[in-house]
């Protein structure tokens, strides 16, 4: 898959692709159901699937002060977007110049002078340009007088309920696997290594920590996971811990993970930690034994859940259509 910055002057062989446009947080079955129309739309016209979406988010941009909120930053993005069978990802960058274009520059300029779309797939409730006036219904007037085609994808389902809001809400209330339902693919935290104080090591319990940054907060507790190691080619039983660590005094939320019989040095290396089920809230122990007690109960659910077929790691498959 290529990354593309450059939406006005791309390379001329990323031009003319057939393209779904959105932001994609979490690329939720909703998503997948617009990468499917203009993958359908691709084959028909010999065009590549391409993605178009917008970093940083257009929340984030113009409500920077409220609570992290993000599903799949850039970097999880690329990796799903990829599995999904995307030939190329445009990335617009969403800053002060770009939120004041107008909806028909965005088409004019960008859609079709820059990329030459040849085809674009969007859901039914996007909007677009300056003060949100581009609508699905505008983008498919421009495409018939500009000459790209446009197919505007309906609510997926029985009920509306496949959006990234629903996820959020999910994962804030400790329900992964409904979460999951919603995303079709579990739920993935990925990130670099990074050092931490060792306390888990002093237990027993040796964790790789990860940044959170701006991801969404699930509810703070212990959790059932699987990782996929950077140069592994199996994903590894794990147990996590997501919150605060009341019993050490509280501080920022911190994502940690114990991965079972692993040996070895993590640190600068790239995890994809899929995030399976819900364990028991955060608690404040009395004593360092009381801690280490209820982790020894907390790795043997893990291994449970884990071993369960109604949680497999393929549970939910993730590729093209």
């Amino acid at each position: 898959m290529r990354l593309i910055r450059s939406l006005e002057t791309p390379p001329a062989d990323a031009r003319g692709a057939a393209v779904a446009l959105g932001n994609f947080d979490g690329v939720h079955r909703g998503h997948q159901a617009v990468l499917d129309a203009a993958r359908t739309a691709g084959r028909q016209t010999g065009a590549p699937l391409g993605v178009l979406t917008f970093e940083p988010h257009s929340r984030q941009f113009f409500r920077p002060a409220d609570p992290p909120f993000r599903l799949t930053p850039l970097r999880a993005k690329v990796l799903r977007l990829r599995s999904l069978g995307v030939d190329v990802l445009y990335v617009a960058h969403f800053d002060q110049r770009f939120a004041q274009r107008t909806a028909e520059s965005f088409v004019q300029d960008v859609l079709v002078r820059g990329l030459g779309v040849r085809h674009v797939a969007v859901g039914e409730d996007f909007v677009f340009g300056h003060q949100r006036r581009g609508s699905a219904a505008l983008l498919r007037d421009a495409g018939a007088r500009q000459g790209f085609g446009v197919t505007i994808v309906g609510t997926v389902g029985a009920t509306a309920t496949v959006k990234s809001s629903r996820v959020r809400a999910l994962l804030a209330e400790g329900q992964p696997l409904p979460a999951a339902e919603v995303l079709g693919a579990w739920w993935r935290v990925t990130g670099v290594v990074r050092h931490g104080d060792a306390r888990g090591r002093q237990l027993g319990y040796p964790t790789a920590n990860l940044a959170m940054d701006d991801l969404a907060r699930p509810r703070f507790g212990i959790y059932a996971a699987r990782v996929q190691v950077e140069g592994e080619t199996a994903p590894r039983p794990a147990v996590a811990s997501i919150g605060i660590r009341p019993t050490f005094g509280g501080g920022r939320p911190l994502f940690e993970v114990h991965l079972f019989g692993f040996e070895g040095d993590l640190y600068g290396k790239h995890l994809c930690v899929d995030v399976v089920e819900f364990l028991r809230p955060e608690l404040k122990f009395t004593d360092i034994d009381e801690l280490k007690r209820a982790m020894a109960a907390d790795s043997a659910r893990a291994r449970a859940v884990l071993a369960d077929p109604a949680y497999a790691a393929d549970r939910f498959r993730l590729g093209p259509a």
